[in-house]
């Protein structure tokens, strides 16, 4: 059974949609990133505009990181008040993002700075994820070693400090600002929560628990895709409500079922198999740019006529 999505131009199977929501909620609650980094480039993958799938995964990954939050919030493990610190930098960010979105498409170019910004931004985190869990795994197995908590960088000496219980922290609130400034940039031109960028930096940077990282994240996420979703429905009018809704669906379980896994599994594993799935997904973009294009175009930002 076929569905047809008005603002997409285009008709999906609905259990293709329900399968892909209910996927990438899985991943939400299994890893705490909002599986928008997965769903943009899947949706793009099956034609639908890549305007339309970034605008409109913004919408979906709203829902699937409240089911997460709310299951790992039942454990306490969200850190509320880390969270509405990087909160305030994700609304800035998000609100400058959906500017320049809005000024990209006008130019006809928003299609291609979507894809080369996710080919970039995936591999290098990919990799990084990658060979950061590795090492931590063949560490862990070393009889006798003992990981740091976190380890102290400049950042930790700026003024403006704040204690974070929940996280066991005391640390200026510039850098959470400033992470959660960059991730909402992104999460407005790419359609991304930006879990593969803020969780390593909560991890390596701010130096927050993992246990505490994946609720943390998925609380700040919420507040900045919604805003994404706002501000994207009125600048240029790409979310197509009905294929969110129904990737919604889907998302909502997926999430649930992700979190219960997610405690069975130990940080630096989480870290190795997420890196491990982006790079996978850089792959596929990377060679949809490099192959030759079934219709000509340009990559000039306009002609002057």
């Amino acid at each position: 059974m076929h569905v047809y999505f008005p603002i997409a131009e285009q008709s999906l199977h609905i259990f293709l949609v329900l399968g892909m929501g209910g996927g990438v909620g899985f991943l939400s609650g299994l890893f705490g990133v909002g599986g928008g980094f997965l769903m943009t480039p899947l949706l793009i993958f099956i034609g639908i505009n890549p305007a339309v799938a970034v605008a409109t995964e913004a919408n979906q990954i709203v829902a699937a990181s409240v089911s997460g939050v709310i299951a790992h919030w039942r454990r306490k493990n969200v850190d509320f008040k880390m969270g509405s610190i990087i909160l305030i930098g994700g609304l800035i960010g998000s609100t400058i993002g959906s500017f320049i979105f809005k000024y990209l498409r006008e130019i006809g170019q928003i299609d291609l700075v979507i894809s080369i910004t996710f080919a970039i931004f995936l591999l290098i985190i990919g990799l990084l994820m990658i060979f950061e869990g590795i090492r931590a795994i063949l560490r862990s197995k070393r009889s006798g070693y003992r990981r740091k908590a976190h380890y102290h960088y400049w950042a930790h000496g700026l003024p403006f400090k704040a204690r974070f219980h929940r996280s066991r922290l005391y640390t200026s609130i510039l850098p959470p600002i400033f992470v959660g400034f960059i991730v909402g940039i992104l999460s407005a031109i790419m359609g991304v929560g930006g879990g593969f960028i803020m969780i390593p930096a909560m991890i390596y940077i701010l130096g927050m628990p993992t246990s505490a990282v994946i609720g943390t994240s998925l609380f700040q996420i919420i507040f900045v895709t919604a805003n994404v979703t706002f501000l994207h429905s009125i600048n240029t009018q790409t979310v197509d409500i009905v294929l969110a809704l129904m990737l919604l669906a889907g998302a909502v379980v997926g999430a649930q079922f992700g979190a219960k896994i997610s405690f069975k599994l130990k940080g630096e594993q989480l870290r190795a198999l997420l890196g491990l799935i982006v790079l996978l997904v850089c792959g596929k973009i990377i060679f949809d740019l490099i192959i030759e294009p079934a219709d000509a175009f340009s990559i000039m930002p306009f002609i002057v006529k």
